[in-house]
């Protein structure tokens, strides 16, 4: 059964922020709280993670369209090509916040994306997100966890998040109930803005 700790947004315990970073280092998953719905994620440098959530998901990791949780903009150049000026203005006028942009990759992404011409790219406003991306050192390759339930998709009580999932992760976070709106993604491979979804981020922004 995974490991269960209570995590404060408005001030994160650093040693609870750090044996959940110390899971994540060791290519363990987690579960953790966002701005929107809670995400199920792992190290982007840990091949062995990655096709875990791969089979949790039942897709081909090649295939997979996961976000990258950053903790601002400052290594956005790791992994997209250059974006003109209007669309890094956008990007900074919406992050952080709800929001998963879609950028096009460049050929620096990890060996496992190489074939991906685009990449999800979000920066959450919580405080727990931001300390353990900070903390890590790299982005967390993240995706939503869903719920059978067709009337709320996903859930949003830590416990029975915990319950669900314990088995399949290392660590589960406790960050007060979650949202059950996701993210709205936003398409700008092209420069133009596209909402491929309209979620909890106020598309006015757009």
């Amino acid at each position: 059964m995974a490991t269960f700790i209570k995590l404060y947004e408005e001030n994160p315990n650093p040693k609870q922020v750090a044996e959940a970073v110390k899971v994540l280092k060791n290519g363990g998953l987690i579960i953790y709280p966002t701005d929107t719905v809670y995400g199920l994620g792992c190290d982007i440098t840990s091949v062995k993670a990655l096709n875990r959530i791969a089979k949790i998901k039942g897709i081909k990791l090649e295939k997979a369209n996961w976000s990258f949780i950053c903790k601002d903009l400052s290594n956005l150049s790791d992994y997209v090509r250059q974006i003109d000026s209007s669309t890094f203005k956008l990007l900074k006028r919406c992050l952080p916040g709800p929001f998963t942009f879609i950028l096009p990759g460049n050929n620096q992404l990890p060996s496992v994306f190489k074939k991906k011409k685009t990449v999800g790219i979000r920066v959450p406003d919580n405080k727990i997100c931001h300390n353990l991306v900070e903390a890590l050192g790299n982005p967390i390759v993240s995706t939503s966890i869903h719920d059978e339930d067709e009337i709320l998709e996903y859930t949003t009580d830590p416990e029975l998040i915990l319950e669900k999932w314990g088995n399949l992760v290392d660590l589960v976070i406790d960050g007060g109930y979650g949202d059950n709106i996701p993210s709205t993604i936003i398409d700008v491979t092209d420069n133009i803005p596209v909402v491929v979804r309209e979620g909890k981020g106020d598309v006015g922004l757009i």
